[in-house]
């Protein structure tokens, strides 16, 4: 592959991350509007919100590095998405268990994608961006291992609020 289109794959693939991390925000901000029952998860998802906030400016900042910019059309493309699945669970009743579930799939497929983002970085030589998704990284591995160590509990609780008729659990 010429360097060429190394380059060409690699700005493509950080404005992937970038759409990702908007998908993300969505997501986040829907379900832990949600959990009223389950205040340790909410406000783990809170600060991870921020977390990713920072995430995005971090990508927009490779991105302006590189002199291009994120992809709009991607960015719409993710929020329909995350709003399409965040809305879809608004109608299950174990929305909090399949929400931490899914939670927990997608910090794994944010790790995997910021893994290659980092070989391709250096790649490239964007070794100030290999760097970036290093960080980022970090902090998608720190919330899956609190998602992994957490879902747990998360699902006992559910599954006694569910005993309690005057209680929604899924909230």
């Amino acid at each position: 592959m010429s360097k060429s289109k190394a380059q060409e794959n690699y700005i493509d693939w950080v404005r992937d991350a970038h759409a990702m991390e908007k998908q993300a925000e969505t997501m986040l901000t829907k379900m832990a509007d949600r959990l009223e029952h389950y205040p340790l998860l909410q406000r783990r998802i809170q600060e991870h919100i921020v977390e990713t906030q920072g995430q995005q400016k971090l990508v927009q900042d490779v991105l302006d590095r590189l002199d291009t910019s994120h992809s709009v059309i991607k960015d719409v493309a993710a929020k329909a998405t995350a709003m399409g699945q965040s809305l879809s669970g608004m109608f299950v009743s174990d929305e909090v268990v399949k929400g931490g579930i899914s939670g927990y799939v997608f910090e794994h497929f944010e790790i995997a994608c910021y893994s290659a983002l980092i070989v391709a970085a250096e790649a490239v030589g964007d070794l100030q961006g290999a760097q970036t998704f290093r960080t980022i990284k970090v902090q998608e591995e720190q919330m899956a291992k609190w998602l992994e160590e957490n879902l747990p509990e998360v699902t006992q609780r559910y599954l006694a609020l569910l005993e309690n008729p005057d209680v929604d659990a899924s909230r």
